[in-house]
């Protein structure tokens, strides 16, 4: 269709997603944060409370005041069953939502997904008001809202994707990204209204304002800009290989296009697999915070429930800022994989920081909370949004929006992974004491930026940066953020780690010998990388002068 809409509309609609999409997100983490809160009143010192006079307890029964079956020694266990119930299943959930995402409508789907993950959650707060206590049914429950949970993200980063180009991509998903923090926030303080009287209402809130969102969403929400006649924005700037390469450099490689197996091996090479493992340590560190940090507030600070749940608000506004400033930054310096790195070793020795002299009064433990929250929440949000989104919109991938839905999947599902081994670790660690709890985050985040560094270093480029396929020996050579990639699905021949189960002879590019050239040295230098062979093959790959089937993973030569 053809666009018809002035430059001003088609600001004005961009900013209505933008927005849209931000509550429609912030509803699914507000109906993810009661738990944290609630816990401690599930579990608590009843030697402090006087009992009520119609309380039908004994005289000595000392957990008169908790909710079975949390009211056994074991109640940290048990709280991180709950926690991990979710987790899991939004992990496994997440790789599966991710090819739902992409052959459903956004609005339906985006929609059924928030009037599920409302009713579930409203259901978990019920078992108050119907007074149950097995623990089947919050599992259950929190299994439920997991699965359905996972519809949000995927969808979410498509629509914005959809609809945003990669010019200020950082700071537009940075600032965009605070929905979570937001939420989070939110969830904590609606939940702290009711947790000391009747916390039901502390999930039944949240879970109705998510239904009634998931109403909006199906009423108003926009998937495509073409739907309202306004021109898709530009996901990457394209630089054609003989533009790039004079004549006085030699003959340009000629033109190749990769068949159905480019796809993976493309996703390989532009940092799928390292981030994706990247984020699973770093939202282990974000998820712990998340589920955890109202519980050891109020045993190490002691503080009441609701004081509790008020304070660790504040490691949310320090996600909003470090998110923001992630993304800021990172459009700036054009360096997505350093700005991450950089804030994750700064975060460990905040961490280590926070839990010896965060509780010394209040105001070293406000400073701290919203430090610790600016440096791990950074990274995680910066992947999350900024990271997935180029990687998704690729020019290798034809334009295809929708596979961002997948590779955003792929990404917060591995990342997810840590996320239900954070809170579950947690749980087994804190009888030790909360140091050791510390100690387990600090290391994931050392291994955060572990991973990154040498995950980057063994494939040879880092995020954002393009591969450039040369002649003779077959060599690949990273070099910058637009660099010599063809915009026709084009991909270099690869032998990785990662896919050590594929052979390496039937990924190789062309079946012609092409012609012989050097690089100047202007451009081995270019960004200051330099070239690396990912091919030690001594001379040009001898195959077959046609191409073979899809499944072999061929490349043909184009003119």
């Amino acid at each position: 269709r053809k666009a018809s809409q002035t430059p001003a509309s088609s600001c004005r609609f961009r900013g209505f997603i933008l927005l849209l999409t931000f509550f429609i997100y912030t509803c699914y983490h507000m109906s993810r944060k009661p738990i944290s809160v609630v816990k401690s009143r599930l579990h608590q010192n009843c030697s402090e409370l006087v009992k009520p006079v119609n309380d039908s307890h004994s005289l000595n029964d000392t957990t008169w005041c908790d909710w079975a079956p949390f009211d056994k020694n074991n109640y940290k266990e048990l709280l991180g069953a709950v926690d991990n119930a979710f987790l899991v299943a939004y992990a496994i959930g997440m790789f599966i939502s991710g090819i739902f995402g992409e052959r459903l409508p956004l609005r339906y789907y985006l929609s059924a997904g928030m009037l599920l993950s409302g009713l579930f959650t409203s259901l978990f707060g019920l078992g108050y008001f119907w007074n149950i206590h097995m623990l089947w049914y919050f599992v259950l429950i929190q299994i439920c809202n997991g699965l359905v949970q996972t519809t949000g993200w995927p969808s979410v980063v498509t629509c914005v994707g959809n609809w945003f180009g990669k010019g200020k991509r950082g700071l537009i998903m940075g600032i965009w990204n605070s929905h979570t923090s937001v939420g989070n926030i939110l969830g904590s303080l609606i939940a702290g209204v009711w947790v000391n009287e009747q916390w039901g209402l502390s999930f039944v809130a949240p879970g109705a304002v998510t239904a009634a969102m998931g109403v909006i969403t199906f009423l108003f929400l926009i998937e495509y800009p073409e739907d309202v006649d306004c021109t898709a924005p530009q996901h990457h700037t394209s630089v054609s290989p003989p533009a790039l390469l004079s004549h006085s450099w030699g003959s340009p490689w000629p033109r190749i296009s990769c068949v159905p197996f480019h796809h993976t091996l493309c996703r390989a090479l532009q940092g799928v697999v390292e981030f994706s493992l990247c984020l699973l340590f770093a939202k282990l560190v974000s998820y712990t915070f998340l589920y955890w940090l109202p519980l050891y507030i109020f045993n190490v600070a002691h503080f009441s429930a609701k004081q509790a749940g008020d304070l660790s608000t504040l490691f949310d506004v320090g996600g909003i800022m470090g998110g923001i400033m992630a993304g800021l930054i990172s459009d700036y310096t054009n360096g997505r994989a350093t700005t991450c790195c950089i804030m994750l070793i700064l975060a460990a020795p905040m961490m280590f920081l926070y839990n010896y002299i965060g509780q010394n009064g209040i105001t070293n433990s406000i400073v701290m909370l919203i430090i610790c929250g600016a440096l791990v929440n950074g990274p995680y949000a910066l992947i999350t949004t900024a990271v997935s989104a180029d990687l998704g919109t690729h020019q290798s991938l034809k334009g295809n929006a929708k596979a961002l839905s997948t590779v955003t999947a792929i990404i917060d599902g591995t990342g997810s992974i840590g996320a239900a081994l954070g809170p579950l670790l947690a749980g087994l660690i804190s009888p030790t004491g909360w140091n050791n709890v510390f100690y387990m985050l600090i290391s994931a985040d050392i291994l955060a930026c572990l991973v990154r560094v040498l995950g980057g270093t063994q494939m040879g480029i880092g995020a954002g940066e393009r591969p450039v396929v040369q002649a003779g020996p077959l060599e690949v050579q990273s070099i910058g953020h637009e660099g010599l990639w063809d915009n026709e699905n084009s991909c270099p021949t690869l032998r990785t780690t990662f896919f050590p189960w594929v052979n390496s002879r039937q990924m190789k590019l062309c079946a012609h010998d092409p012609p012989s050239w050097s690089p100047p040295p202007s451009v081995t230098r270019h960004w200051g990388l330099t070239m690396w062979s990912m091919l030690m093959s001594p001379s040009p790959p001898s195959v077959p002068p046609t191409p073979h089937s899809s499944s072999a993973g061929w490349c043909t030569k184009r003119s």
